[in-house]
């Protein structure tokens, strides 16, 4: 409700000691000319209230889980203490998030001449490929967070868009085929590190943008580029799945980008359905006393590398459903890409609209649990499990660490491989039999010792009974 007072009646008021401090009413005031009005707003207005409400209901459709999760800023984890060593782009900005900031505007040039390279490529001319960008902008801005593209006009995401997309298929392309990216000038280390940040949550660009580009390539006769294309994707997902790479990479279909594809073909997803089937049984409970590789060790727990080229698979079994445990892991490289990888695929799993099952993240609190200090590493190393091109073990331990921290994993994912160890675990007779193996039998040498002190008993016990029989008979 709003009160229009002329100006005349203002200063009357305030000359009577009124204000609107007093009335505690927000005062407006309009000028009109030789005429000058004062608004004053009631507190409490049916209009406000009305606005309040209505925001009661809106928050709703705000919260819900979209179909497609949006590119958007890191967000659960931007308070990590190692948040800029493993989410910030070191080489390259792609996408609108860090366009434009200053350590990125010396491959500003170097991502113009890649587009100019693959644009040559296509068959098409630079007009016709940027037209059906711009004409699908209004779909493809769609794909990020409204905060990070607000500030953008169409035009500008449009051709931004169009400039890192072509450039980031002509990058893949050479890569994947480990032609010479020397031709453009572009040294190992820079390589190594936009390969990188290629797969950085705030840099990723839209699937649908890279399909757009792909699938307006000219076909020529007997021409495969398109197919050539994405086989060079799939490729290149493969070289960085830090998995072996002798397998069979997830179909591109419904991929939302780069680090979607990534997390698929680590989960041994099929492209369309995200789940995480393995090891789901539901237990009494996900509590577990065992803390790191030592401890599994000292109850009789061997480690053995699985063949399976699925994060998910991790199985626990007893040889002769007795003795000993053994833990399967499948094997994992780890190198300087593979914290600042899992760590952002952390952060999507994480992101308010992606609904998942928290698979990778499952899979680095359960590795987290394992790894204690560099002896753990060294165990894990020696079972084929772990490949260290980190240098130290200790700074592998070190990189588990940090990424394992304060994570929040699935409670059915692993749970029946956890609950199956600490029943393991909890066996008494099996920490024993473990010491007396491990005292007794851990070389050839202690192996000998042992049979010769059991023969050596033996015979002491066979020139006893001999000594009593001879007694009696006399």
């Amino acid at each position: 409700m709003q009160h229009l007072i002329s100006v005349e009646e203002f200063h009357s008021r305030k000359e009577a000691g009124e204000s609107s401090r007093d009335n505690d009413q927000p005062v407006i005031v309009a000028e009109e000319t030789h005429k000058l009005n004062i608004t004053i707003q009631e507190r409490g207005s049916t209009s406000s209230k009305e606005e309040k409400f209505k925001k009661l209901k809106e928050a709703e459709a705000k919260v819900q889980l979209g179909t497609t999760p949006k590119i958007r800023q890191v967000l659960m984890l931007r308070g990590h203490k190692h948040y800029r060593k493993y989410c910030e782009p070191r080489v390259v900005s792609l996408g609108p998030i860090h366009h434009g900031k200053p350590p990125y505007q010396l491959t500003e040039e170097y991502k113009l001449m890649l587009a100019d390279k693959f644009i040559g490529k296509t068959g098409r001319t630079v007009e016709e490929l940027y037209g059906i960008i711009e004409d699908n902008i209004k779909e493809l801005r769609k794909y990020y967070d409204k905060k990070v593209t607000q500030k953008y006009s169409d035009e500008d995401l449009a051709w931004m868009l169009f400039v890192d997309g072509c450039a980031t298929l002509q990058f893949i392309d050479l890569v994947a085929h480990h032609e010479k990216v020397k031709d453009f000038k572009i040294k190992n280390d820079q390589v190594a590190f936009v390969e990188q940040d290629l797969f950085l949550l705030e840099n990723q660009l839209p699937y649908q943008l890279l399909d757009y580009l792909m699938k307006n390539i000219k076909k020529e006769e007997n021409s495969k580029k398109e197919e050539n294309l994405r086989e060079s994707i799939q490729n290149f997902i493969n070289m960085h799945s830090m998995l072996d790479e002798d397998t069979q990479p997830p179909n591109d279909e419904n991929a939302v980008h780069l680090l979607d594809l990534l997390r698929k073909r680590l989960l041994g997803l099929d492209g369309v359905k995200d789940k995480t089937a393995q090891n789901k049984e539901t237990g009494k409970g996900d509590w577990h006393s065992f803390r790191n590789v030592q401890e599994l060790r000292e109850a009789g727990i061997h480690l053995k590398s699985s063949p399976s080229r699925c994060l998910g698979e991790i199985q626990f079994t007893k040889k002769w459903n007795f003795y000993p445990g053994i833990l399967q892991l499948p094997r994992i490289t780890v190198d300087d890409s593979t914290g600042p990888k899992f760590f952002n695929l952390i952060a999507y799993e994480m992101c308010p609209d992606f609904e998942n099952d928290f698979g990778i993240t499952s899979y680095i609190s359960f590795l987290d649990s394992l790894i204690d200090d560099p002896k753990d590493v060294i165990d894990l190393r020696k079972a084929g499990i772990l490949r260290n091109l980190l240098g130290s073990d200790e700074e592998v331990a070190q990189v588990f660490n940090e990424i394992g921290t304060d994570l929040v994993p699935s409670p059915v994912i692993y749970n029946k491989v956890k609950l199956d160890i600490q029943k393991y675990f909890d066996k008494k007779s099996m920490t024993w039999i473990s010491q007396v193996l491990h005292t007794h039998f851990s070389s050839p040498w202690t192996v000998i010792a042992f049979l010769a002190a059991f023969f050596v008993l033996g015979l002491t016990v066979v020139q006893t009974v001999y000594s009593v029989l001879a007694y009696y008979k006399k």
